[in-house]
């Protein structure tokens, strides 16, 4: 039965059968129940969808502008999926008194069917479950814990430079995923298991000094996002692939304890974020793993929120970050539509205090000359195209090597990185003097 983990849900004979079936019970519960009322069950269709859209708009102002569930609005596409399965769920309710048990049923099924239509296109959207294994998290649950044979050895030095290294022995064809718990020594913070992968390199046994890049998950959300909707694997593997087993040690920690938490990634009434991310995750891997310990060969990327994240980490801490990829990143962190929101919560009555760790306060007063940025945005998430190009000409004028760019056809997905990480590793490769 592992077959069943490998269906696909983006595409494929599932996706197509979401599409066939829901359009198939949107027909059921469009037929009117009874004849020949017509122009009264269209009246009726009419104000199921109408009360659809002004339900699914209400939900939405409230859970952006009243109770500060999200910082930004949710995207459009997944706003107009939402309708259908509001509005099958409507007609299902009115055709209950005027039907027989049977087709009551029958209704139920149809109203399911457009919801799954719509899940599915939703999930579609974010991309971020693109298998069963994604959805049910089977294939995460097998990952093992690190093992002591794979950490570094009291005293060790780092490995040769990866530059001109040769591998002596055999390596795996691919990489490894590994999970650990990395504590909160100094931040206090106890955070959900981080996700590492080491590249076929790391099992060399000549094992080289190899880079590291710290990858952070958008939110809500966790670290496996980065497995399941960044496909962190299957890119990783491909660039070891073309360049002689050597890659990244990519270490993916958490930046918030939990599913909906919202650390904004600082330091701050809300949590010791920062301090987590800066000083007990770096210290972690640099006395954990075999990785090489010049800083300048470390880097920090995410999606969304973990785009956000990276930046600000990129720009307040430069000594130990020193390249950043920031997929769909915000302007400034935020945990509300409103900035004196978010300030409230998090440095009450001390606005000036937020505003300088934000990254674009920083980058007005600093400078980061050598440093690299790679920027991405959707094409039709214009919000973030316009926070991409703040970003872009911020960081240039601050002395930042920039690339960005505007990702076709997609929003606020996963695709923004999926589409360019392997882009985004090359741009690493290049700064780090290992290009090629």
């Amino acid at each position: 039965m592992e077959w069943i983990y490998d269906i696909r849900l983006t595409d494929g004979p599932v996706y197509w059968a979401a599409i066939i079936l829901g359009i198939g019970g949107a027909a059921f519960l469009l037929v009117p129940p009874r004849q020949p009322v017509r122009v009264r069950w269209l009246c009726r269709i009419l104000a199921a969808t109408a009360a659809a859209f002004a339900l699914v708009a209400t939900v939405h102002w409230a859970l952006i502008n009243l109770y500060s569930v999200f910082p930004e609005n949710i995207p459009d596409p997944v706003l107009l999926w939402l309708v259908p399965a509001v509005a099958a769920v409507l007609l299902w309710l009115l055709r209950l008194p005027r039907t027989s048990w049977s087709r009551r049923g029958g209704g139920l099924v149809a109203a399911l069917l457009v919801i799954a239509l719509s899940s599915v296109q939703i999930n579609a959207y974010f991309g971020l479950n693109r298998t069963v294994s994604d959805l049910t998290g089977n294939a995460l649950s097998r990952i093992p814990v690190l093992e002591q044979g794979l950490t570094r050895q009291a005293g060790a030095q780092d490995g040769a430079p990866i530059r001109n290294w040769r591998p002596q022995g055999a390596m795996p064809d691919g990489g490894s995923l590994r999970r650990a718990t990395i504590p909160g020594t100094k931040s206090g913070m106890d955070m959900r298991d981080a996700y590492i992968y080491l590249p076929p390199a790391y099992f060399a046994q000549n094992r080289p000094a190899l880079p590291v890049l710290l990858l952070i998950a958008g939110q809500p959300g966790g670290p496996a996002d980065w497995l399941t909707g960044g496909a962190l694997r299957g890119h990783m593997d491909s660039f070891a692939a073309s360049h002689g087993g050597v890659a990244p040690v990519v270490v993916i920690p958490d930046a918030n304890g939990s599913q909906n938490a919202n650390t904004m990634c600082m330091d701050s009434r809300i949590a010791r974020a920062d301090t987590y991310l800066s000083e007990d995750v770096p210290d972690w891997i640099s006395t954990t793993l075999s990785v090489d310990t010049d800083h300048r060969h470390w880097a920090v990327g995410g999606f969304s929120f973990g785009g956000t994240c990276a930046l600000q980490l990129g720009t307040r801490h430069p000594d130990l970050f020193h390249d950043v990829l920031a997929f769909s990143a915000e302007a400034e962190p935020a945990i509300a539509k409103e900035r004196q929101k978010t300030i409230d919560a998090s440095f009450p009555g001390d606005p000036d205090a937020f505003l300088r760790q934000t990254p674009l306060s920083i980058m007005a007063e600093r400078r980061f000359d050598g440093h690299g940025l790679y920027l991405t945005a959707g094409q039709n998430d214009t919000e973030f195209v316009g926070y991409l190009k703040t970003l872009a000409d911020a960081a240039g004028k601050a002395g930042f090597t920039v690339q960005a760019y505007e990702v076709e056809h997609t929003g606020h997905s996963w695709d923004t990185s999926s589409r360019h990480f392997s882009d985004a590793l090359q741009f690493l490769a290049g700064q780090w003097g290992a290009g090629g």
